[in-house]
């Protein structure tokens, strides 16, 4: 008779436990994080490498550096056509140099001077040719060679005033076209020397670093992975009935099997699509249900820092 008794005590305490295990509110979870991989687009050997597996780095710190020697002489090269551009720029706003128009004053004045002798000369052919002393043709060549000396002092200060006067304008247009492009070349290789070296967008978890010191790192090929504490989120899996009572912005409690506090957490994501077999399974019970993958992201992603991927979690809501 006891036998019997402790036979039915001990199938009561078993049913009780199976109905609490059936009536428990919450789910099983893992930690999941969206990593950020830092790479360079442009390819180079790996000369310099800042950080190491598990560090933390703050927004700014250097991560890596790739050889630039080619980066570097493109940059020097593109600004040296950019001064070249802006003096001939500058050039062709002046004038000519103050020597020539030196040279062109004193041609100036030097016609003055001629065209005022031959002035004076033709004064005095004319009244020896009124005398009729000298012939007509004595007086026509004076006469002409005083109109070509006038004509002369026109010629030179014309020449004076071009001399003083900036290029054409369509010269000039075609020199800031230059020192436009040449400054956007300047620009690019800057951007370029820029690249080869790369900082941490964020302060981050140095989750891996893909490369070594010497290697060759192709063009785009990440070199560090990080893991910023606002990229971790939960990843759950809930049955069909309590998919139904969920939504987007619900506040859900993470606990975890370590001393750890539990960290509260905000509904993310619901998957528009159920499972049949969850990718990852905690239980024997989720084989046989239908299952939706929802993610939580953390309300306070600094407590969350020290959480690591894969972690196992329990998740409850927070009615």
């Amino acid at each position: 008779m006891r036998l019997v008794v402790s036979i039915l005590s001990a199938l009561a305490v078993l049913a009780l436990g199976g109905c609490a295990r059936q009536t428990a509110v919450g789910w099983q979870g893992y930690i999941e994080g969206d990593f950020v991989y830092v790479a360079a687009p442009l390819a180079g050997k790996l000369e310099k490498l800042s950080v190491e597996k598990g560090m933390r780095v703050v927004t700014g710190s250097p991560l890596f550096a790739l050889e630039s020697a080619s980066e570097l002489a493109a940059q020097r090269q593109a600004a040296a056509q950019l001064q070249t551009a802006l003096a001939r720029r500058a050039d062709l706003s002046k004038g000519a140099r103050p020597s020539e128009l030196d040279a062109i004053a004193a041609r100036l004045a030097q016609a003055r001077t001629t065209a005022e002798l031959s002035a004076r000369e033709l004064e005095r052919i004319t009244q020896l040719h009124t005398a009729h002393v000298l012939s007509d043709g004595d007086y026509d060549r004076a006469r002409l060679a005083h109109e070509a000396n006038v004509r002369q002092i026109s010629e030179v200060e014309a020449q004076l005033a071009t001399a003083g006067l900036s290029a054409r304008p369509d010269a000039i247009a075609a020199a800031e076209a230059d020192v436009a492009a040449a400054r956007a070349a300047l620009e690019r290789a800057d951007w370029g020397v820029a690249q080869k070296s790369q900082a941490a967008p964020r302060a981050s978890l140095v989750y891996d670093t893909i490369f070594r010191e010497g290697e060759f790192v192709a063009l785009g090929a990440p070199v560090v992975a990080l893991l910023p504490p606002e990229n971790l989120k939960v990843r759950f899996f809930v049955s069909e009935p309590d998919f139904a009572t969920l939504k987007a912005g619900d506040h859900v409690r993470v606990a975890f099997s370590s001393a750890t506090a539990p960290l509260d957490a905000r509904v993310s994501f619901l998957s528009p699509q159920p499972e049949y077999t969850p990718p990852v399974l905690y239980n024997r019970d989720n084989r046989a249900k239908l299952v939706s993958l929802v993610e939580a992201v953390f309300a306070d992603p600094a407590a969350a820092r020290d959480l690591h991927p894969g972690q196992p979690v329990d998740v409850t809501l927070v009615k």
